[in-house]
């Protein structure tokens, strides 16, 4: 009898599966939370599960093992010194799929695949620092931009900015038709 001995293919090649797997499985590790459809978030799971048992220990032979399943270095990087420390006490459900629903189109059952120690809250705060960080560099260099080494009048100042703005138009329409 074959019960429990398969896997679920996903309408795909052997290839294109395992390309799959790989993109997904990285995507995961990079965000820790990624949405997908159910059916490939029950598979990603089992091959992101046996990632970060291999994790769990660092070593030159696991890093290897693992890097034929990651696309970035950094990722891999981050796999072995975060997030595999912070499961060492688990003995696996190292991840959970939250249902969300069905697609809007193509009424596919639609899931979230994310570590079971990701922190919502947190990574929103740490986006909206980084964010704030980042307008807070644009408003210092916009001012540094903002003093002008040579005083022009306003009317030249004026007839600059509506020189840029008519050659912009102008690319605008020397494009061939259709693009």
């Amino acid at each position: 009898m074959k019960h429990k001995r398969g896997f679920n293919p996903l309408s795909r090649s052997s290839a294109h599966r395992r390309a799959l797997h790989r993109n997904m499985v990285t995507s995961l590790f990079k965000y820790e939370r990624i949405t997908t459809t159910k059916q490939k978030a029950m598979e990603i799971r089992r091959t992101a599960e046996k990632l970060i048992t291999r994790s769990k220990v660092d070593s030159v032979h696991n890093r290897r093992h693992v890097a034929k399943y990651l696309w970035d270095a950094d990722v891999l990087n981050k796999l072995f010194t975060e997030i595999g420390p912070r499961m060492k006490d688990r003995n696996g459900g190292y991840t959970r799929v939250l249902k969300l629903g069905f697609r809007d189109g193509d009424a596919a059952d639609v899931a979230i695949l994310e570590l079971v120690d990701y922190d919502f809250e947190k990574k929103e705060k740490d986006s909206k620092k980084k964010a704030d960080s980042k307008k807070d560099d644009k408003k210092k260099t916009a001012k540094k931009e903002s003093t002008p080494k040579s005083k022009k009048s306003g009317n030249e100042a004026k007839k600059s900015a509506d020189q840029v703005d008519a050659k912009q138009t102008d690319r605008r329409y020397n494009r061939v038709k259709g693009s």
